[in-house]
């Protein structure tokens, strides 16, 4: 998880227009004011993949390991991201498929970038929801150090050692189970993402095309609204 921070990427697409520089100037009407979901979801690498050798053309800011991991379903690569109210993604980040979920969650939170029509963009949402993988004091700390209410139901380990521990357990963090029904808007924005063949099977060597394959999805879907 070294250099999560370097295959980290800055995506906040809303109606936007390319510039000369090839940046991507948008309007976000507020999304990162409001509900923020988080998840990561492995894809697995097409099997054609597995014996390429080095490539020629390879840009230096490409990984060693290409965000390709072994894990128990095989090769795969896990994409974390973020995104909106409305189903839409706001950045990505990618790891190699065995790597958890919560270690990541800091560099998607860094990468989120929201441009408004005056002044600094915007990176601190109201509300972060996610789901148990990502119930940890850390992320907790995280969230509350940066004014961003958590919304992150309790793993069943946590509780229980919690009861174990009685008074010295401490008062278990809020939970509000009506804003985290808000949090499929995450889940449906990688069911948009996955409609695209090469997002739903890795079929790049590299993580930066596949990186510009989620980028391209992300456009098609922040244009149809």
């Amino acid at each position: 998880m070294a250099d999560v921070g370097e295959e980290s990427c800055r995506f906040a697409l809303a109606g936007g227009v390319v510039t000369a520089g090839g940046k991507l100037r948008v309007r976000t009407h507020g999304v990162a004011q409001t509900a923020l979901g988080v998840e990561g979801v492995p894809v697995r690498e097409h099997r054609l993949e597995r014996g390429r050798g080095q490539q020629r053309g390879v840009p230096p800011a490409e990984p060693s390991h290409h965000a390709i991991g072994r894990s128990r379903g095989g090769l795969t690569t896990k994409i974390h991201l973020a995104g909106d109210s409305h189903c839409r993604p706001l950045c990505f980040c990618l790891t190699p498929g065995e790597a958890n979920d919560a270690p990541a969650f800091e560099h998607v939170m860094a990468a989120l970038r929201t441009p408004r029509a005056v002044g600094r963009p915007r990176t601190r949402p109201l509300v972060a929801l996610a789901d148990r993988a990502y119930s940890s004091r850390a992320i907790r700390e995280h969230l509350r150090g940066r004014g961003i209410r958590a919304v992150i139901p309790e793993r069943a380990d946590q509780v229980a050692n919690c009861r174990h521990k009685g008074r010295r357990g401490g008062r278990p963090p809020a939970f509000d189970r009506e804003a985290y029904k808000r949090r499929n808007t995450v889940e449906r924005c990688i069911n948009r993402l996955k409609n695209w063949r090469g997002l739903a099977t890795r079929y790049e060597k590299t993580a930066t095309v596949f990186r510009a394959g989620l980028h391209i999805a992300g456009i098609f879907i922040w244009s149809a609204h």
